[in-house]
């Protein structure tokens, strides 16, 4: 059994990734800042989008649980349908960028690890270019935690219809509570050591194999 106390060894930053198109007394802000804040709690600090939704829930969550977060925005064109930085999301280290593409880099630059929820086609193109790094740095990844019982259709999906390699079925695990996210982070750390990717299949209370 892991000890849930514990933090990774080497695992400092934590990148959130998820809607922005949620209110902030949503189920799913609701379930970001709980996740928030036992990350925080454990030591890691957050990295967000600086934005609304997941973001914002995503820093208080944080907040609420004595951490720190950096923020990472850009300034977008008029003629862009995006929700841009949001003045009460308050977090306490900014890395400004200059478009979409260079934030998503620096999104995935800063996290360790990264954590996604629930969202649209932002969100998609996040967890997409995550999935990709990994398999191509298999063995040396950066590891997805993939939060909700929908993520479990949506990579069955994958499996089913997309030329799925090995190593991709290796580098995320699905897991829907606060508690499995520290426990998925610690694992991943473990296996990385080990040089063992084990899959594990989400339960009720988070993680089995």
């Amino acid at each position: 059994m892991v000890d849930l106390k514990l933090k990774a060894k080497n695992i400092e930053q934590v990148a959130i990734f998820g809607s922005s198109h949620t209110s902030s007394d949503s189920p799913l802000a609701k379930k970001v800042f709980e996740v928030a804040k036992k990350l925080a709690e454990a030591g890691y600090t957050l990295v967000d989008g600086g934005g609304p939704g997941v973001m914002r829930a995503a820093t208080d969550g944080a907040k609420a649980g004595g951490g720190k977060v950096v923020g990472i925005t850009f300034v977008a064109d008029k003629n862009m349908h995006y929700e841009g930085r949001d003045p009460l999301n308050k977090f306490d280290i900014e890395i400004k960028t200059k478009n979409f593409v260079e934030r998503t880099l620096a999104l995935l630059r800063e996290g360790q690890i990264y954590v996604c929820f629930n969202g649209g086609t932002g969100t998609i193109s996040e967890f997409g270019m995550a999935w990709g790094l990994a398999k191509l740095y298999f063995g040396h990844h950066k590891p997805l935690i993939l939060y909700g019982r929908f993520w479990e259709k949506i990579i069955k999906a994958f499996r089913e219809n997309m030329l799925i390699t090995t190593e991709e079925k290796k580098v995320y695990k699905i897991v829907d509570s606060p508690e499995g996210v520290l426990k998925a982070i610690v694992q991943f750390e473990q296996e990385l050591e080990r040089g063992e990717h084990k899959h594990l299949e989400m339960t009720k209370d988070g993680l089995s194999i």
